[in-house]
């Protein structure tokens, strides 16, 4: 099942990611999405590659694409492509990582104490706060687009829900996002972070419970780890196990 699974979550994160876009434009095996309003968005302004036979052209055409902005990225969702890719676009001064694909399995216990869902306008302040602990240097406009860049993906697919968990002062201490599409059968959690003030208080966990809670019954549940980070070993603990790889490859100035 692992083979079909992980065609099922490249096809969702396609659609997701075009869905997402301001601008798609169809390139040789795969496409480009663009999103000038969050120009410092990686995430938002990237290839997109799902099949190719001439690793060496993405280059030029990532030039081509997203000459406008400040970095380079190049998301291949194969593994075998992606591996393929990889000594071409390094040897040009591309960083090359991977990405863990991760599924869930076994029943979701309904958490002692649920997230909340909340709206981006409440969770703003809490994302900008972590994204200057982690970039301190960074422009005030690249941390606002980081801030800001969720609400294009509340088009990214049927559902997007925002996960919250407050303090005693009501002040957000970590959250997370969650992808359902009910059509397809399949789920995603993204993003869980714990403020740095707020760790070692089991919030990331009941953020956790609570997106798994709300995937019950969208049969694939899945998510993006790093494969050398310890988040991988967290998530292990709590079901998740890893089926697969998909590839990133960056040249960057700045954003995220």
């Amino acid at each position: 099942m692992s083979a079909r699974d992980l065609q099922r979550i490249a096809a969702f994160r396609a659609s997701f990611a075009r869905r997402q876009a301001a601008t798609v434009r169809e390139i040789p095996g795969g496409v480009v999405v663009l999103d000038r309003e969050y120009a410092a968005s990686h995430e938002h302004n990237q290839l997109l590659i799902e099949a190719t036979s001439a690793p060496s052209e993405l280059p030029a055409l990532a030039d081509t694409a997203l000459g406008h902005v400040r970095h380079r990225r190049i998301t291949v969702l194969d593994d075998a492509v992606g591996t393929l890719c990889g000594p071409a676009l390094v040897a040009v001064g591309y960083a090359h990582e991977t990405q863990l694909v991760m599924t869930h399995s076994g029943d979701a216990a309904i958490p002692g104490s649920l997230a909340e869902t909340v709206p981006l306008a409440d969770l703003r302040p809490a994302l900008v706060r972590q994204l200057r602990s982690w970039m301190p240097q960074a422009e005030n406009a690249v941390v606002r687009q980081l801030a800001d860049r969720r609400a294009a993906r509340l088009r990214g697919c049927g559902q997007v829900r925002l996960l919250a968990v407050r303090d005693e002062n009501g002040t957000i201490g970590s959250w997370a996002d969650v992808y359902l599409d009910a059509d397809r059968g399949i789920a995603q959690i993204e993003d869980v972070v714990t403020a740095d003030t707020h760790v070692r208080r089991g919030y990331a966990d009941t953020v956790l419970a609570t997106a798994l809670h709300h995937a019950s019954g969208h049969g694939l549940v899945f998510l993006i780890a790093d494969p050398d980070d310890w988040p991988r070993g967290w998530y292990a603990r709590r079901g998740f196990t890893p089926i697969g790889r998909s590839h990133v490859f960056t040249r960057t100035e700045g954003g995220c």
